[in-house]
């Protein structure tokens, strides 16, 4: 990109509408995903991206200037684009960029995934006389963040003013956001379940490439850095499993900006030898089939899908109860309160192991993205026609 069309895409009208074999244009949807910088909203979005037919149905993502995890190459090589505008935080620029946009490509359904800050660019949109506008509901909140969480408390109320339709990823997210009598559509944080299947010689060459030893006790976290996730209470856990469970290693999955902070608390409390920091990864699946068990202590979450693709892959979890119930798919997973490390070391050192070759019984099936994109682009298809009535 130029540095006068910073914020544009560069591609012709022309290029918006191809058509698909029986010679109509797909349906294109305006996905507002914010940041995007390795979270799970925006893997929730690609996921269904990459498996919806795009003849029929097509994304355009508005990002924010400043995200660092965009996968422009492969959204462009699925037909789609990629639009830069200015973030939320700038609301003048942010919006008027937004209504320019919406007006120039002639969006018939924008879908914001940015939770309570989806009253901006839906607001933008109705301006710009965007006949579909959905909310979707991707999480909730909990105790910490005070100024994000104050933000939430003052957005929230708008919620219901400027979607035509609502989403959510839970039941839970759902009536948190909307309300509990509000009338909304659960759409699964689906996965490829096959992809998560735990699978014997996977487990036994990637825990050779972690240099993990067969009898080494290795628990697993996937997540942002980010208050959210409270990383720093699962070391307080190791801390308090070692004496019991000297052969443990706890593996974070992930970046972000509590990082560097959960390693100097290891450092501190004198187990850094015992954490793993693996980064950013693209192979969480294989990953899930090293660890032992599964731990997700977040102070909130609107469903929780890494402790989903964790039972797929058949490991025992262990969830905060601020995780909604949803999320325990196999009925097997243990919630525990946030307050005290111990309960978590008690589980965790008399956990006992299932049998992870066979099926996962429960909800998994639910979670099948090749089902749900199907689902979803029925939706957009109806929602489509619903304009095309009036």
């Amino acid at each position: 990109m130029t540095s006068d069309t910073n914020r544009k895409c560069l591609c012709t009208s022309s290029d918006l509408h191809a058509v698909n074999a029986t010679g109509q244009e797909p349906i294109r949807v305006a996905q507002i995903v914010g940041k995007m910088v390795g979270g799970g909203v925006e893997s929730v979005v690609m996921n269904y991206y990459r498996h919806i037919d795009r003849t029929k149905v097509q994304f355009d993502f508005l990002v924010d200037e400043d995200s660092t995890r965009v996968p422009e190459k492969e959204i462009t090589s699925l037909g789609g684009h990629v639009f830069r505008i200015p973030p939320y935080q700038h609301p003048i620029r942010y919006r008027h960029e937004l209504i320019r946009l919406m007006r120039e490509q002639q969006w018939s359904i924008v879908h914001s995934n940015i939770n309570t800050l989806s009253v901006f660019p839906l607001s933008a949109a109705k301006k710009a006389g965007v006949p579909v506008r959905i909310a979707h509901s991707h999480s909730t909140m909990g105790k910490g963040e005070f100024a994000k969480n104050a933000m939430k408390l003052a957005l929230r109320p708008f919620a219901n003013v400027y979607p035509t339709v609502r989403f959510a990823c839970s039941h839970y997210a759902g009536e948190w956001l909307f309300g509990k009598n509000a009338d909304f559509t659960v759409i699964p944080n689906a996965i490829e379940l096959d992809k998560f299947r735990f699978n014997a010689g996977v487990r036994q060459k990637t825990r050779q490439e972690l240099s993990i030893a067969d009898d080494t006790f290795l628990i697993g976290h996937v997540g942002r850095f980010m208050p959210q996730k409270n990383q720093t209470f699962l070391v307080d856990v190791l801390a308090d499993l070692l004496p019991k469970r000297p052969d443990t290693m706890l593996a974070f999955v992930g970046d972000g900006p509590d990082k560097s902070a959960v390693q100097q608390h290891a450092i501190e409390l004198g187990i850094a030898d015992h954490v793993l920091f693996l980064g950013q990864r693209s192979d969480v699946n294989r990953l899930y089939q090293a660890f032992d068990v599964f731990c997700l202590p977040s102070l909130y979450e609107g469903l929780g899908i890494v402790a989903v693709e964790a039972q797929v892959a058949g490991l025992p979890c262990l969830l905060s109860d601020a995780v909604p119930m949803e999320a325990d798919v196999t009925t097997k997973s243990h919630f525990l309160q946030i307050a005290d490390a111990k309960p978590w070391s008690e589980v965790l050192s008399n956990l006992t192991f299932p049998d992870r070759s066979g099926h996962v019984n429960g909800d998994i099936e639910e979670y099948d993205i090749e089902k749900q994109a199907v689902n979803l682009l029925v939706k957009y298809k109806d929602l489509f026609k619903g304009i095309k009535k009036h």
